[in-house]
Order: structure tokens, then C-alpha cells, then sequence
């Protein structure tokens, strides 16, 4: 199961999700899919979907799931490496009215360099980053079996960051 969430940001992010119900309808993914859309308009044909979740059952999902798509926030990003769930990242891009300015873009570059996240910069390549998921999480690395020293590391490498 992929489990996709875009957080609450007011600017929608359609491509993501078009994107995924064309995977569906060419048949290049077949799995089950939910996501929470948050504020984008489009509205998918193909797998289960809310705008808005709470807390304790995006929790839920991010467990059950075999992957997790997010968009570049810090929090969407932590949630499943506090699981030692690699994220797939998609970063909001202004290019797209999908945030004022590029942050999620560098931030997301700055963890996929550290080998922390995968990072989808072109949607294009979505389908093989799911398709290819368990060769490119192994290559990334996390250490969440002490939970608080992980959170402790990564906050500093937010800091570092921004």
C-alpha cells in the first residue's frame, strides 16, 4: 500500500496526484492507494483519497503502508523515518503555484544527499522510483532504534540546513 499525503499547505499539489491515477490507468502501478490531497482541486478517479486527515490516523497510515509519498515538509518527511520508512519525497515547486518559493526543493536535495530521503524533482520518474523503491531505500540510511537520539539528529540536521 502507498500511502501519500501533501500536508495542509493551502496550495494544492495536482501533479502528484494526476500523476498517480495515470500510473493506474496505464496499469504501470497496480497496488491499493491513499492519499490526502489536502487543498488541490484535482479530485482522483482511481484510489481512495481525503482532503484532510488527523493526526492519529495519518499515524496509522504511514504504519501500515509499504511506501510513503510526501511533499517537502519537515514533519511529512520525519513521520515515516521515525519508522525507519524511507520517504518518497515530492518537493512543492513554485513553477507549479505549488508554494512561493523553492525551500522544499533545497531541503529535500539536502536530505537525499545525506542518503535520508528519495527525492522526485520530475514526476516524470515517479513510477520508477515506486517501481525501483526497495533497491533505492537500501541505499539510503537511518538509524531510528533509538528514537530520541533520531529525533535529536535530525533536528540538528534541519538547523544545519535551514
Amino acid at each position: 500500500m502507498i500511502f501519500v499525503t501533501v500536508g495542509t499547505h493551502e496550495q494544492g499539489m495536482d501533479r502528484l496526484f494526476i500523476e498517480l491515477d495515470r500510473l493506474i490507468e496505464t496499469g504501470k502501478f497496480k497496488g491499493e492507494i491513499f492519499a490526502q490531497i489536502g487543498y488541490s482541486n484535482y479530485i482522483p478517479k482511481n484510489y481512495k483519497y481525503k482532503k484532510m486527515i488527523g493526526y492519529d490516523e495519518m499515524d496509522e497510515y504511514v504504519k501500515k503502508s509499504n511506501i510513503v509519498i510526501t511533499h517537502g515538509g519537515p514533519g511529512s518527511i520525519f513521520h515515516p523515518l521515525q519508522y525507519g520508512k524511507i520517504p518518497i519525497v515530492v518537493p512543492r515547486n513554485p513553477e507549479f503555484n505549488e508554494h512561493v518559493d523553492n525551500h522544499q526543493i533545497l531541503f529535500t536535495k539536502r536530505l537525499e544527499s545525506n542518503n535520508k530521503v528519495i527525492g522526485i524533482y520530475d514526476i516524470k520518474i515517479l513510477s520508477s522510483a515506486i517501481n525501483n523503491y526497495d533497491n533505492l531505500a537500501k541505499n539510503c540510511n537511518i538509524d531510528c532504534s533509538d528514537k530520541e537520539a533520531f529525533i535529536g539528529r535530525f533536528e540538528l540536521a534541519i538547523d544545519k540546513i535551514l
